[in-house]
């Protein structure tokens, strides 16, 4: 198979990637899974966004004190500048935020020192990810695999000429293109408890180091501090920050409260997990009962319909909740432009380092995030469009046959990778 341009993954940053792509060129797109399942699909807060000029030098403190100051002051400075013009092609997509008087509304989130935060009730990245999707459909130089899983990239000389990918039916695809995206998400599903996907393992993590492309920071994994408790297995349900910058309040099981819920996510989940120890217990509590149930029932009607069916009104019960895995701030290392090490490799969204987060995300700046830097990506090979000399050797397709061995492999290759790197930050800092 041929393209010209390979985007894997079909999260918003693949998406949004793929409709800034030149019209002319051939676009295909990988799903692992379902298009319905990216973790796109399930961020509920809402997208950050520059709402004046006043709010410039607070947004981007924000931003950084959230991260540690570890962040890339000029990715910081990019993604908060193209904010305005990402919400404004959301909108000319079709993407509806919430207004009251033809007015957009804001709510603010844990670390934000205002309220800059876009939303679509209480399933914004449902929202996002669907209008985006409708109008990739309507391209017709895109052409989108579901169910088909890259496993390889083609590369030779430090350049990447293509993907070797398996669909669902266990054929081994070799595709050649002149340029490669990586919107693979995050690696949610290495571990137990997690918000991710069970598909999302962060197998780019495991080819990138086996062709040696450059990697960054990536033990910097962030717990989201709320999440509904279950003893159940599988992916965890989120309970969104947005509840609690509407004002709801966490409690010990005294019936106390025991922390300032609107703490950065990794400080408050340290408060979580001390007073869960001090208690005996694998969970604290999440009171909404102040916000009013006709107010709940309206902002948050997913968290109200979702909780009700496990046996919870949020309306007038108090909600257990334990922090999980949510976000991976390191990644795939690449510039501002989205450029890894690997010349025609390209990364962008979870997946991709570029410094945004430093060491701590920001509640919210993951859509937005994704959505600035695919759109300089895109932009940028646009107007730098030159097509490769492939040179492709016929593939060894048995060394890929048993995919279930080689998932193994990438997984364990990961989590030693990450391991490796933590312990090298514990010895960075100690010294």
């Amino acid at each position: 198979m041929k393209a010209d341009i390979i985007i894997v993954g079909t999260g918003v940053s693949g998406l949004f990637f793929a409709l800034n792509a030149p019209k002319n060129k051939k676009v295909l797109m990988l799903s692992k899974s379902g298009l319905d399942e990216s973790d796109s699909n399930l961020a509920q807060g809402g997208i950050c966004v520059l709402k004046n000029p006043d709010d410039y030098q607070a947004f981007f403190e924000d931003t950084m004190r959230a991260g540690h100051y570890e962040n890339n002051p000029k990715a910081v400075e990019q993604m908060i500048c193209y904010s305005p013009q990402i919400i404004r092609d959301l909108e000319n997509y079709g993407v509806e935020f919430a207004k009251k008087d033809g007015k957009l509304l804001y709510t603010k989130e844990g670390a934000h020192s205002t309220a800059r935060i876009l939303y679509h009730d209480d399933l914004t990245g449902k929202e996002i990810t669907s209008k985006l999707l409708q109008q990739v459909k309507k391209e017709k130089n895109i052409t989108i695999l579901e169910y088909t899983a890259m496993v390889d990239l083609i590369c030779e000389n430090n350049q990447c000429q293509g993907v070797v990918a398996s669909n669902q039916n266990g054929e081994v695809l070799s595709i050649e293109g002149d340029y490669v995206v990586l919107a693979t998400g995050g690696l949610g599903g290495l571990f137990t408890h997690s918000t991710n996907y069970p598909h999302l393992t962060g197998d780019s993590l495991a080819i990138c180091l086996k062709h040696e492309i450059e990697l960054e920071n990536i033990s910097y994994i962030q717990i989201h501090p709320t999440t509904l408790y279950s003893k159940e297995a599988g992916r965890r349900f989120l309970i969104s920050e947005s509840v609690r910058g509407e004002g709801a309040v966490l409690l010990n099981k005294a019936g106390q409260r025991f922390a300032s819920e609107l703490l950065p996510r990794d400080l408050l989940t340290q408060a979580i997990y001390e007073e869960m120890e001090k208690d005996g217990q694998d969970h604290v509590w999440l009171s909404m009962k102040d916000l009013g149930g006709s107010i709940i029932k309206k902002r948050f009607p997913n968290i109200y319909a979702h909780c009700l069916d496990k046996g919870i009104d949020v309306t007038k019960e108090l909600i257990p909740v334990t922090p999980a895995q949510h976000y991976f701030m390191g990644g795939i290392k690449v510039d501002l432009k989205s450029q890894t090490s690997m010349k025609r490799l390209v990364a962008v969204g979870e997946i991709s380092c570029n410094g945004v987060h430093g060491a701590n995300r920001l509640a919210s700046n993951s859509l937005l995030e994704s959505l600035v830097f695919s759109k300089i990506a895109a932009r940028h090979i646009a107007s730098h469009y030159q097509s490769a000399d492939h040179h492709v050797k016929n593939l060894d397709q048995q060394s890929f046959l048993n995919l279930d061995k080689l998932k193994e492999t990438y997984r364990k290759t990961i989590l030693s990778e990450i391991e490796r790197s933590r312990l090298n930050d514990i010895k960075h800092r100690s010294v």
